[in-house]
Parts: structure tokens; sequence; C-alpha cells
């Protein structure tokens, strides 16, 4: 199947959760980036990616999504690939890589938050960068108020969403998302991320 023909299929499985019971979803394998022929030129060097990448600022975020409907615990993780995108209608999106094993969840909730940390919340990006253990765990939270998910105290904003389209880029899916409540914070300023380290916004 295409890289067309997996988001076709996951906006499906979207649409069908609204009204059939929810089914185990499965991480989209891992893509082979790119091939190239002998008379192509070689792919970009990852590294050096990064690096000049990395000069571009942002902002950092934590989405989450709320337990399954059988219970258990809400789902979250780290994400610098976070964008407004439409105002008419109020859209936003992110991008989450196609190997996380997140994003099964938050596609099985069908809905999520985006919580944008505040400066000083360092340390809990990197809880929610982890993977496999409990980023939850002492975390203060409340529900968002129309998906349920973990709205966390202390972020400068938050965006409550459902999933409304999901697409297909390279090794990331670019997931899009309906807002339905946001709201933000009286904090002293959000926490930044630059050529691979936390920032702050320096005192005008």
């Amino acid at each position: 199947m295409g890289q067309a023909g997996m988001a076709e299929a996951a906006v499906r499985y979207l649409r069908s959760v609204r009204t059939a019971a929810p089914e185990p979803v499965e991480p989209l394998p891992r893509p082979e980036l790119r091939c190239v022929g002998a008379d192509e030129r070689a792919p970009l060097d990852a590294r050096e990616f990064r690096r000049v990448l990395g000069n571009f600022a942002t902002g950092v975020a934590v989405i989450t999504a709320p337990p399954a409907a059988g219970g258990g615990s809400p789902a979250g993780f780290a994400c610098q690939s976070f964008t407004s995108l439409s105002l008419d209608p109020p859209l936003v999106a992110f991008m989450v890589g196609r190997s996380s094993t997140t994003w099964p969840r938050i596609a099985r909730a069908g809905l999520f938050c985006v919580n944008v940390l505040a400066e000083g919340q360092d340390e809990l990006c990197r809880a929610f960068a982890v993977s496999g253990a409990d980023k939850f765990a002492g975390v203060a939270y409340d529900a968002a108020p129309t998906s349920g998910a973990p709205r966390l105290t202390g972020a400068v904003a938050w965006i409550d969403c459902a999933i409304h389209a999901v697409h297909t880029g390279g090794d990331h899916l670019i997931v899009v998302g309906r807002v339905n409540a946001l709201g933000a914070e009286d904090t002293d300023g959000p926490l930044l991320f630059h050529r691979g380290r936390f920032a702050r916004l320096a005192p005008s």
C-alpha cells in the first residue's frame, strides 16, 4: 500500500470508530525514506539536516489523549512540530513519527489536547519524551472540556481538538485537528527549543 493509500486507510478508520467498537490500532510500518539510482544525487546527510533545521526555534507542546473507552491510562508525547493551520474552519496540525507507539492510542481516541508548555517545564517535557514509562505519574492535570484529554497544569495554552484528517509525510504522519475549545493562562512565557536545547524568551 502506498503512502496515499495508508493515509486514506487511517481516515477511514477514524470515521469508523465513531460508530463502531474500537479495534486495536497497530503502528504504521516505518517506510524506506528514499531509494536513489546511481545517476541521482545522494540524499542529504541526516545529521546536517537536523543541525541546519535546529536553527529554527520552536515552542514545545505535549499532545495528550483520553483513556480508551474500556479504561486504562491516558496517552501523551512531547512534540515540537505543532502549528496553527486554518482560521476558518479552526484547524491545527502536529507531526508524529510513523513508528510512534503513542500515536495508535491517540488515533483510537480520535481526540487530543495540545498543551503548550511554559518556561520551567523542561522536566515535564523530558518525561513525555521517553517511551514505555508511566508519563502521567505525579503530573497534575484536569480534563479538557470537549475531549476529556489531560489538560496539564501550568501550560501556557491548551487547544482541545478532534482528529480531522491524517496525511503521510515521509517518516512522519501529519495529523490535522479541528479545534473545539481552547484557552490560555497568565504565565511567565513559553518553553522554547533551539539548537538541541531548551531556551526561554529574554525579557523585553
